[in-house]
C-alpha cells in the first residue's frame, strides 16, 4: 500500500514529535507499505522519510520547484523518486493520485489544508481512500473539537465522522488505513446542499 503522509515542515518543533514520526516511518515499512509525501527534509516530513529510509522503504517525494529555487524548504535528498511540480495544486494532485491512503500527522497551515481538502473530496465521493489523523500528543484535539462544534451546530452532517479516523495509537492508525472501506454512500448521506 502507498501511504501518503501529510505533516509539518518546520525545523523547530519539539523532538518528541520527531521521534514518534520517525518510528511511524519505520513501522510503515515493516508493515509492507511505501511512502508518498511532500518531499521536505525538515520537521515531520523529514522524520517520516528518515524512518522509512532506515528500513530501506520506497519513497516518492513531490515538491514544487519554487521551494528549492526560492529556498523555502529543505528537500529530502534520499527519495527513490522526486517529482517537481510548478504549483502546490499539482503537488497535492500527484500525491493524491499516487496514494492508497492518507495519514495526517501534526502540521501547520499546509497540513491542515491538505487534510480538509482530502476530507472534502471524500465527502463529495471523489475518492474512497482511508484518511487517518495520527493525534500525536493530542495535537489534533482542538481540530476535532472544531469539527464537533460544526456538527453540533448543523453546519456539517455527523456522517463526517465516518470519513476519517483519529487516534494517538500508531498501530490503530495503521489498522484503520489497511482495511478497505466497502460501504457505498451517496453524496446526500454525507452532505447537505
Amino acid at each position: 500500500m502507498r501511504i501518503c503522509v501529510y505533516g509539518a515542515a518546520s525545523p523547530v518543533i519539539d523532538e518528541e514529535y520527531i521521534k514518534k514520526i520517525e518510528e511511524f516511518g519505520r513501522e510503515l515499512v515493516e508493515r509492507g507499505h511505501s511512502l508518498v509525501f511532500g518531499g521536505g527534509g525538515n520537521g515531520l516530513m523529514g522524520a517520516v522519510a528518515r524512518g522509512v529510509r532506515e528500513k530501506d522503504g520506497q519513497i516518492l517525494g513531490v515538491i514544487p520547484s519554487f521551494f528549492s529555487e526560492e529556498t523555502i524548504e529543505v528537500i529530502y535528498d534520499k527519495c527513490d523518486k522526486l517529482i517537481e511540480t510548478e504549483t502546490m495544486r499539482q503537488r497535492k494532485q500527484i500525491m493524491e493520485e499516487n496514494a492508497d491512503a492518507f495519514v495526517v500527522v501534526p502540521g501547520g497551515i499546509g497540513t491542515l489544508e491538505e487534510f480538509f481538502e482530502i476530507l472534502t473530496l471524500k465527502q463529495l465521493l471523489r475518492h474512497n481512500k482511508p484518511i487517518a489523523l495520527y493525534n500525536v500528543l493530542g495535537y489534533y484535539n482542538e481540530v476535532f473539537s472544531v469539527l464537533k462544534a460544526a456538527v453540533d451546530k448543523r453546519f456539517i452532517k455527523d456522517s463526517v465522522y465516518d470519513l476519517f479516523f483519529i487516534s494517538d495509537d500508531p498501530k490503530k492508525v495503521f489498522e484503520y488505513v489497511e482495511k478497505p472501506d466497502k460501504e457505498q454512500r451517496t453524496i446526500r448521506e454525507l452532505k447537505d446542499g
